[in-house]
């Protein structure tokens, strides 16, 4: 132990890599707040030491190795998982020895030390996705171990079956196989506390484990740099400017916003432009459907952008515009909100939980047509009403300065104390 007052965390992440987007990023984003603020020895799979390395500094980091045999194996995964798009939910399945591997090292790394007090804690943040048993926590005899935040398992709306099918959603049941899986209910049952980074999730951990189980805990997957939180709008250009940023995938729903945009009347749209920053598999199809519907001088599709050039688009932008259908965290609409700009979401899992009324407007996906509409209506209110747009931008702002990285990295260092102090007690 050091001789500061901090505590001693064996904190396990398979992804966690600065350099990478979505699920390594915020596990790399939470090691960063939580590491000023405790004694953390960081757990993590040899492919992100090109990238940590770089960062490190004098923290602790042990990189677990994998096996020839495993890296062919999710080799062939990959190239069989992304014909046609990738199928998330096969993928999720059949890569899952890669990180059973990596759960066995761990423990056989480290379950001697836990055991033997070396840590205060142990926490095991990533995969985020609820799905994974944590093998160490066996050996979490007389020290308190914590789960999450853990995100996902969220459906498709009722009213978006074809979505879903192009998704692969039919594969989700096998979603079902890693509630067998040796160690899995073992997790959630032993753990001290379950964070959940969305309200499904929550809620779908406690209809499987306990209702009204105290342990089970909302803690939002997502945070957002200070950096990045700029000042609210102060007034709009002559043109409403809309904007897209994510992957174009069917399920983010940039051609429900362009039609929504066709149906506003034609001296409207005239004042209107539409920016999609991304790439993916819809981009052909988005591009033509705003040719037939004779939007082409409404609309921008730059392609692909680094994540570090976003900003320029957001203070270009008036208001956001994702009508996203399933999205666990959608820290995306985060980075809007940061920017000042007012959010039109889809209220569903993620997004419905970040943006509120007074910051923009959440619709219910009852169908496509019905969101298509509701869509279409509030861009129309917003261009009518463009005084209420700096007001929503400075509720924006308010609002995400709750999800700043180092907040959340005070709250969670709150709750290794609380955790610690309670084994303490009962000891």
């Amino acid at each position: 132990m050091e001789s500061n007052n901090f505590p001693d965390v064996l904190l396990i992440m398979e992804q966690c890599n600065p350099e990478w987007a979505s699920v390594p990023l915020v596990g790399y984003n939470f090691y960063h707040g939580i590491r000023k603020r405790a004694n953390i020895t960081l757990v993590t799979h040899e492919r992100n030491r090109e990238a940590l390395e770089k960062r490190r500094g004098h923290h602790r980091i042990h990189y677990i190795q994998e096996s020839h045999s495993l890296k062919r194996y999710y080799g062939v995964v990959s190239r069989v998982t992304s014909r046609g798009g990738v199928n998330w939910p096969l993928q999720h399945a059949l890569s899952y020895p890669v990180y059973g591997e990596f759960n066995a090292r761990v423990h056989g790394r480290f379950a001697q030390l836990v055991m033997r007090g070396e840590y205060d804690l142990v926490h095991a943040m990533t995969p985020i996705l609820p799905r994974y048993p944590v093998k160490i926590i066996n050996a979490c005899r007389n020290v308190p171990f914590l789960l999450g935040p853990v995100n996902g398992g969220v459906p498709f709306p009722e009213g978006f079956t074809d979505v879903a099918r192009k998704e692969f959603a039919q594969f989700n049941f096998l979603r079902i196989f890693s509630r067998v899986l040796p160690g899995y209910a073992r997790t959630y049952k032993g753990a001290d506390r379950v964070l959940a980074g969305s309200t499904y999730t929550l809620e779908m951990l406690k209809g499987m484990f306990g209702k009204n189980d105290p342990r089970f805990q909302l803690f939002y997957e997502n945070g957002i740099l200070k950096e990045f939180i700029g000042e609210p709008r102060k007034r709009t250009g002559e043109k409403l400017e809309l904007l897209f940023v994510g992957r174009l995938v069917p399920y983010k729903g940039a051609d429900m916003a362009i039609d929504a945009i066709s149906r506003l009347d034609e001296t409207m749209r005239e004042q209107v432009h539409f920016t999609i920053v991304g790439d993916g598999s819809e981009k052909e199809n988005l591009q033509e459907q705003a040719q037939s519907l004779g939007l082409n001088h409404t609309m921008t599709f730059t392609g692909w952008v680094d994540q570090k050039e976003t900003p320029r688009y957001y203070s270009q932008s008036d208001v956001f515009c994702f009508p996203s259908v399933r999205e666990f965290g959608g820290a995306v609409a985060l980075e809007a909100m940061a920017n000042g700009l007012p959010c039109l979401v889809a209220d569903h899992a993620g997004l419905g939980e970040y943006v509120t009324r007074e910051t923009g407007f959440k619709i219910k996906p009852l169908s496509r047509e019905y969101l298509v509409n509701e869509l279409a209506e509030k861009i129309r209110y917003l261009f009518e009403n463009r005084e209420l747009i700096p007001k929503m931008s400075e509720k924006a702002i308010e609002r995400v300065k709750e999800f700043e990285w180092e907040a959340k990295a005070d709250r969670m260092v709150e709750i290794y104390d609380e955790l610690i102090t309670n084994r303490f007690r009962q000891n």
